[in-house]
């Protein structure tokens, strides 16, 4: 298991940040890049690829589906399989999704499809994330599943074609992995939602990569028809920025930094570029020229957040919403708790920890607005987005901040205190040693 608990981060209160932001690439889209690259026949190149912990755990899962994997900076090579498909008979082949909730979700019924048996196994909170919808599903469609109700999860035998009823109020990641899986399949498929869906941005992504890759998928009015026998096509693919992580810098720039945001796609179909609505919500003050994004801060107010849409940019929403004016409500979050950390209590432990105040609800959370934080000692729940969101309110305390379990940025965004400093930050990451 990643051993994130013998470190530190320690920042003094106060500063803000200055300068250009170059966004890194979004993990959502090379997970899936990835994955139609190692399906295709033939060689794709992808650029640019950070190498987090997310991005190795689909490494190690398409070269488990016999991809050939090489990294030269930060261009991925992939060698695809194309039509050379496992044998369902064979036995098991370990996959480890180390700690990528979506490499799991994405490569288990794909490595049916491909007639590859696995066991995919995995470390920290992966190994009791929800999977049981597989077990659920995929022996209908003749796969056979052993588990104990998480990890390990072994699977035999190759997915067939048909219908598949899915509720659309689970994680996206499940259709995602269903809809990348059944063009493979020799008949056609269809998913029919039972419930509407949430997270429908993160499945758009999903059809628009398939789409540059050669593969269609035809919306239906309650979910997807799925022409079997098609075959993923190689090609040079583009990893747009991430606006999950740019939500940082927004929210950066709205509690007093200025800052300008480079690389990111504003006809994206990322759910998540709904940050610049969100914080331009708060008051903050966001102009776009020429592709590049200036964020500044201005009187900041409360507002009402639904976040079934945007779930991971909650941590980072909160932060800004514990130094407006009033009181911020974010609802239909209840997704949240099942993330790395349960994200509306280890977010609402972050505020009180700072000194601000924030309630949990069923739902979300409520959180009232104070003027400064006074600083503390932050648990990060080894939850990236809860450490990367104590470093933003590290520059509103009045004193020192301190922050556990900071070397979890590396699931994500390995160079994020490297770039917060270049900025003017001051972070101390500090190995506390075994």
């Amino acid at each position: 298991m990643s051993d994130y608990s013998n470190s530190i981060c320690k920042i003094p209160g106060g500063g803000s940040l200055r300068g250009t932001v170059n966004i890194p690439p979004s993990k959502s889209a090379a997970h899936r890049a990835m994955l139609c690259a190692a399906l295709a026949a033939g060689k794709s190149v992808l650029s640019p690829i950070e190498l987090s912990n997310d991005m190795k755990a689909t490494i190690n899962a398409v070269t488990a589906l016999g991809a050939k994997v090489q990294l030269c900076g930060d261009t991925l090579t992939i060698e695809g399989i194309g039509g050379h498909f496992g044998d369902a008979s064979n036995e098991p082949v370990d996959v480890n999704c180390i700690e990528s909730g979506s490499t799991l979700r994405f490569i288990i019924p794909i490595a049916c499809a491909a007639g590859i048996n696995g066991r995919f196994i995995g470390e920290g909170t992966l190994v009791t994330r929800p999977i049981g919808l597989y077990n659920e599903l995929l022996p209908k469609a003749g796969v056979e599943c052993h588990s104990e109700g998480g990890l390990p999860l072994v699977c035999r035998g190759k997915l067939q074609f048909g219908r598949y009823e899915m509720p659309g109020d689970i994680s996206s990641q499940f259709i995602t992995g269903m809809l990348i899986a059944l063009p493979l399949c020799e008949g056609d498929s269809r998913i029919v939602l039972t419930t509407p869906l949430q997270s429908a941005a993160y499945v758009d992504m999903t059809v628009s990569c398939m789409a540059d890759f050669g593969v269609k998928v035809e919306p239906t009015g309650n979910g997807w028809f799925i022409p079997g026998g098609q075959k993923y096509l190689p090609k040079a693919y583009t990893v747009e920025g991430d606006w999950s992580h740019a939500g940082f810098f927004l929210a950066a720039g709205a509690l007093g930094s200025e800052l300008t945001l480079r690389g990111l796609r504003l006809d994206s179909v990322q759910g998540d570029r709904a940050a610049v609505a969100l914080f331009r919500g708060f008051g903050a003050e966001i102009s776009v020229c020429d592709g590049e994004i200036l964020v500044r801060k201005n009187r900041l107010q409360a507002q009402r957040i639904n976040a079934q849409q945007i779930p991971d940019l909650v941590p980072c929403l909160a932060i800004c919403a514990a130094l407006c004016e009033g009181t911020t409500v974010i609802d239909h979050a209840e997704r949240l708790r099942i993330k790395e950390s349960d994200r509306l209590t280890s977010t609402a432990a972050m505020i009180h920890s700072l000194g601000g105040n924030a309630q949990v609800t069923d739902d979300g959370l409520i959180i009232q607005g104070v003027k400064r934080l006074k600083g503390g000692v932050v648990d990060g729940f080894r939850d990236h987005r809860i450490v990367m969101s104590a470093a933003v309110g590290a520059l509103c305390a009045d004193g020192e901040v301190a922050v556990t379990t900071p070397y979890s940025v590396n699931k994500s965004y390995p160079s994020f205190f490297d770039v917060y400093n270049s900025l003017g930050g001051n972070a101390n990451v500090i190995d506390m040693g075994q």
